[in-house]
């Protein structure tokens, strides 16, 4: 049966309309229908608003009194996307978690490249932390998908150098950590990835690094000095190009003595978590995400 989920999504993704490396504003449009075409669950509510002067989306769950707070980031390789194309996943993990999701609408390139996104990240924690109801460090986690988990892990080392509190966790989907695409599965994995090829996803990081240098510990994670982060749990798939990416971070988070997680799920795409409704392996991540944080935000529980 698995097998049979998990061939439908490759040809899902690989006869979709997305072009990852085409024209940003028509690209967005395509990507937000993609994203948006499914209707949420009607018990999902969400709330606009803004932390620290940048958009944000509150999602909760109807009826259910969060016991802590995701700051969220969407993916959309730093061009595409936005809180609300993010909101099918995010959703589901606040239902699971019994947390309240703040997904973060940062600005997005080649508008406003490198450090625009960082900026805006930094500005929202900095504000949820000034919060008296729910910012206390102890009860949020900071969660990224692909780009997003890239902008989580460098908003995680950028707190860390302005010595402020480190939140209790941090989990990140397929993380986009090396916009110099060293990694080896940028090669090896083109013919399983369904969804991107490597020159479209270096269009893409040019769009966001512009002037900058691409191993900017700021734009690539992968080349950060990690210790003091918090316990991470790193997701990804063996069919994807980012591949290398998530494994790197991971190894050089385990380098720099953080206690981190990676779960590598054999024969799947990218985010494939967000299709737990249909593919068992999907769902058996969010299964490991629950549990991971229900542990970081119990006294005394190792994530």
């Amino acid at each position: 049966m698995s097998k049979e989920q998990r061939d439908a999504l490759d040809t899902l993704f690989r006869n979709g309309p997305l072009d990852v490396g085409g024209a940003p504003v028509q690209q967005r449009e395509v990507f937000t229908r993609m994203l948006t075409s499914r209707p949420l669950p009607e018990d999902v509510v969400l709330t606009p608003g803004r932390l620290g002067e940048v958009p944000v989306l509150e999602i909760g769950i109807d009826g259910v009194t969060p016991h802590g707070t995701l700051l969220w980031f969407h993916g959309g390789f730093y061009v595409l996307g936005s809180a609300r194309t993010s909101a099918g996943l995010a959703s589901n993990v606040a239902r699971r978690t019994r947390m309240r999701v703040l997904s973060v609408d940062y600005r997005l390139a080649p508008e406003y490249p490198f450090p625009a996104a960082l900026d805006d990240a930094l500005a929202a924690y900095r504000a949820l932390l000034a919060k008296t109801d729910h910012g206390n460090p102890a009860r949020i986690a900071m969660v990224g998908e692909s780009a997003g988990a890239g902008l989580a892990a460098a908003l995680l080392v950028r707190a860390r150098e302005l010595n402020l509190p480190m939140p209790a966790a941090g989990v990140l989907f397929s993380p986009y950590a090396d916009l110099t695409l060293s990694g080896a599965s940028m090669t090896t994995k083109t013919a399983v990835d369904p969804s991107f090829t490597p020159d479209a996803i270096a269009v893409r990081a040019e769009d966001y690094t512009g002037a900058a240098d691409p191993a900017d510990p700021l734009i690539s994670p992968v080349f950060a000095n990690l210790r003091g982060l918090p316990p991470l749990l790193i997701q990804a798939g063996s069919n994807e190009l980012l591949l290398d990416d998530a494994v790197r971070l991971a190894a050089r988070a385990a380098a720099d003595d953080v206690p981190v997680t990676l779960q590598v799920t054999p024969h799947v795409p990218h985010l494939f978590q967000a299709f737990a409704a249909t593919l068992e392996e999907g769902e058996a991540a969010l299964r490991q995400v629950t549990e991971f944080l229900h542990a970081a935000f119990t006294p005394g529980s190792s994530p």
